[in-house]
């Protein structure tokens, strides 16, 4: 399993969409798994039925519990499909998003223990990348790409947090072009996965 995570903006889902299909050509089946929390259509939810935002419906804690949920869900069953079907799974975020998700918004410590403790089933990814894009840069692709809006302060906090809760990955610049990118993701991906398969 490889994942991806970062902040908002950092190409994460274009390039777990090009890994993935990068490796189905080189021969090692692999399947994309998308793993959003679900905010945006919690948001829509909330404002079907008259709230101005999910959190207002919610509640701060309930919308980080039910966001961290619906990101367990997603995340069980991408691995599950992948598993069934015998295919790498690449994960477009992983468990260290919910974590940096909880920390940013202010989930505190009772709730992030307890997503911890969820979130402990599942497996280390064979490789964990972190695709590092400044707040700066995340937050003019957001602007450009015009179906959400993300402040910068928001940016920095989330930034800060991947930087704190990813000692482990693989850092790999996405601040390039597409193309560098992904070979750079490649170049850290493609040796955990050839000897395991």
């Amino acid at each position: 399993m490889i994942a991806l995570v970062g902040i908002d903006g950092s190409g994460k889902t274009t390039q777990a969409v090009r890994l993935a299909a990068a490796l189905c050509a080189a021969g090692l089946p692999a399947r994309y798994g998308r793993n959003a929390g679900g905010r945006r259509f919690l948001g829509r939810v909330a404002q079907r039925f008259g709230s101005r935002d999910a959190a207002t419906m919610l509640g701060r804690p309930g919308l980080l519990f039910v966001e961290s949920l619906l990101r367990w869900l997603a995340i069980a069953r991408s691995l599950l499909v992948a598993r069934i079907t015998g295919r790498v799974a690449v994960m477009d975020r992983y468990t260290p998003c919910q974590l940096v998700s909880l920390r940013v918004h202010g989930g505190g410590a009772r709730l992030e223990r307890a997503v911890r403790a969820m979130y402990s089933v599942f497996p280390a990814p064979d490789r964990l990348i972190f695709l590092d894009v400044g707040p700066s840069q995340a937050y003019d692709r957001i602007e450009r790409r015009a179906s959400d809006h993300e402040d910068m302060s928001y940016l920095d906090a989330t930034y800060s947090a991947y930087k704190d809760m990813t000692v482990d990955a693989v850092p790999v610049s996405g601040a390039g072009h597409p193309d560098d990118v992904a070979a750079a993701i490649w170049t850290a991906a493609w040796p955990t996965l050839r000897p395991a398969h």
